[in-house]
């Protein structure tokens, strides 16, 4: 009888051949881990890792994503598993690489990974990924391998064997066929992705926002079929950005162009990963587990072996401090095409005309002259009228009465009001004196255009900021007014460029402000025209010192040097701890016995929470990331018990970020 084959029952449940490993699409961070479901077989025919499905949890249904698919053997699980309960798509839209990366960026940053599966991969459209599912893939056009314009020989061939490199950009703008103005630096990145897709591989490009993305799409253009282009920017439909998606996972090569999100594109056989002006703010991701994008590439490059170029017209703090660690190797263009920079800070005013358009006589000459050739380019600090209001009587900031943020004049005759939620600064009166008058603290484009105006009778004036988006203006004379980033392209560059508000940009409270001004003002010049002169207004010193002789990578190796005896970032990761006092004193305990880390505050930040900023070596990174995630975890679990939570209230959720970008 013991060796029997015991009767099958109608009731009994059938064995599961195969055990589905699942990821849960919870923010909560306790949930974040593996699940193992039972695969009945209704569901196994086609099911693979990376699809969506749907899964009984927690006495409802909630969405995940397959991971891996093992045998019952495997599972850790000793009671009978859940089934899975509906296969969502057979689309494999979360690919084994993709959850690698996204796993080791989670726990560099102290976080869960599903956070950044929310970020890499778009909402799904139904119509779209039945399409794609059931369209046949043709055979993809084969394209010539270009040269690498005005580099040195070689460096093809060094990123073909995947090395990383540092690039510095050549800083003048080139025509394209059809017309259309574009600078050197995406003629740059369109060659060395069209390198990448002759090798029958796949290229990553990532640019800040939408004006660089529109020359990067005209210069790959040029190079590639559009069936060789994705276009990922986070701007477009939810339905073309979800294709552009689909596109990246089939096998033939691709270029995938986007913003910061764009840098998780699961492109198959990737073979370069690029990034425009990794400096820029923009490629810091504001959402949990708040991931830089120059941070996911280096870990995606690592995985992946591809290789990595960081290509700006400066080099960030960052970028040198992996070039000084040999992760990253300098390439540099001949110097002779760098822009001639005229700084003017000691320069007076004797111009009337160049007083009342608050710029110094030098600049306002050059650009009078600059006028009869084509178009001049005056970047400014900030839009509107007057970007920000004081008291007229004691000079302090004026603050709205609502939400306290700034108030500020948008345009020529409207009332003040707040540059935060946009309310009317009626019966305004100032909290340190009680005056009741304000005055102009700043003025913005619209203002500068005013005065230019005059200042330049009959003359074309052309405003270029957040609300009049321009991307490129013609060779015909006209001064455009553009914001900080808000340049556009001038068909053959412009005749001369003038920066104003140098020494009000130099003055914000940042650790970073040298590291922006310089890259501001760098990308401004490179839109000049070979040996059109470029004047830098109202700055001096090392920066201004940086930027007249167009030696970038001096200035960020030197202030690195600076850092390091400070011990601020990059030298050193940072991270903030924001909770509770018990929360945050319970996760400082949890590593101050690691090695290479220091703890500064705690201190308020208001709603009876406190703020802890943790300095630490590299090498205490991951260490020191596990233990803040575990209080994370504790944290978010006591949230969810006790006599607070049986009430209807909580307390607030611990906050970890790893790289925090406004704390110095």
């Amino acid at each position: 009888m013991g060796d029997a084959e015991a009767p099958a029952t109608p009731d009994a449940p059938e064995a599961p051949t195969s055990i589905a490993r699942v990821t849960i699409d919870s923010p909560l961070p306790q949930l974040d881990r593996l699940f193992d479901y039972a695969v009945p077989a209704a569901l196994a025919k086609g099911l693979v890792p990376g699809v969506r499905v749907r899964v009984p949890f927690g006495g409802r249904t909630v969405s995940g994503y397959v991971v891996e698919l093992v045998t019952p053997g495997d599972s850790e699980f000793g009671g009978r598993l859940a089934e899975l309960e509906r296969v969502v798509s057979l689309a494999p839209v979360l690919p084994p690489d993709l959850w690698r990366l996204a796993r080791q960026l989670a726990d560099r940053a102290a976080g869960s990974a599903g956070d950044v599966l929310r970020v890499a991969i778009p909402p799904r459209q139904a119509r779209v990924e039945n399409r794609w599912l059931a369209a046949e893939r043709g055979v993809p056009e084969t394209v010539d391998a270009p040269a690498l314009t005005g580099y040195p020989d070689g460096t093809l061939e060094r990123l073909a064997r995947g090395e990383r490199l540092a690039v510095s950009a050549i800083p003048r703008t080139v025509r394209l066929p059809g017309g259309a103005e574009v600078g050197h630096w995406a003629i740059t990145l369109a060659e060395l992705a069209a390198a990448t897709i002759a090798a029958g591989r796949s290229a990553v490009l990532l640019v800040p926002d939408f004006r660089d993305q529109a020359q990067l799409e005209a210069a790959v253009a040029v190079l590639l079929p559009p069936a060789s282009i994705a276009l990922l920017d986070a701007r477009r439909p939810d339905a073309e950005r979800y294709a552009a998606y689909l596109r990246c996972l089939e096998p033939a090569p691709v270029v995938a162009i986007g913003n910061r999100s764009a840098v998780y594109a699961p492109v198959t056989e990737p073979g370069l990963i690029a990034i425009w002006d990794d400096g820029d703010p923009l490629y810091a991701e504001p959402l949990a587990p708040y991931v830089h994008a120059r941070d996911a590439a280096l870990v995606r490059q690592e995985n992946e072996g591809s290789s990595l170029v960081l290509l700006g017209n400066t080099r960030s703090v960052e970028a040198q401090r992996l070039v000084e660690i040999g992760w990253l190797d300098s390439v540099e263009p001949p110097r002779s095409g760098r822009p001639k920079v005229v700084p003017t800070a000691r320069q007076s005013d004797d111009e009337p005309a160049a007083r009342a358009a608050r710029i110094p006589s030098t600049a306002w000459r050059t650009a009078r002259d600059a006028l009869a050739k084509g178009p001049v380019l005056l970047q400014v600090a900030s839009p509107g009228y007057a970007p920000w209001l004081a008291c007229a009587s004691c000079g302090q900031a004026a603050h709205c009465a609502r939400c306290h943020g700034p108030l500020g004049i948008p345009r020529a005759g409207a009332a003040p009001s707040c540059r935060v939620c946009g309310a009317l600064a009626t019966d305004w009166h100032c909290d340190n004196c009680g005056g009741t008058r304000m005055r102009s603290g700043a003025v913005g484009s619209a203002r500068t255009a005013e005065e230019l105006g005059r200042a330049f009778p009959g003359v074309r004036i052309i405003i270029a900021d957040g609300d009049h988006t321009v991307l490129q203006v013609p060779a015909t004379p006209a001064l455009v007014i553009a914001t900080r980033g808000a340049e556009p392209i001038a068909v053959g560059g412009y005749r001369a460029v003038v920066l104003l508000d140098g020494e009000r940009m130099l003055s914000r409270e940042s650790l970073r402000v040298g590291e922006d001004c310089l890259r501001w003002w760098s990308n401004a010049a490179a839109l000049a025209t070979p040996g059109a002169p470029v004047l830098l207004a109202g700055a001096s010193g090392p920066v201004a010192d940086a930027l007249g002789s167009w030696r970038q990578a001096a200035w960020a190796k030197a202030e690195l040097d600076d850092r390091r005896e400070l011990r601020f970032p990059p030298a050193v990761r940072v991270a903030s701890v924001t909770g509770t006092p018990v929360g945050v004193a319970a996760a400082m305990t949890a590593i101050e016995d690691l090695s290479g880390v220091d703890v500064l505050g705690p201190v308020p930040t208001g709603d009876e929470q406190v703020r802890a900023i943790v300095r630490l070596d590299y090498a205490a990174g991951a260490a020191a990331a596990g233990e803040l995630r575990a209080a994370v975890i504790a944290a978010a679990t006591r949230r969810r018990k006790g006599p607070a939570a049986a009430r209807g209230r909580s307390t607030p959720t611990l906050r970890v970020r790893f790289d925090d970008p406004e704390i110095l």
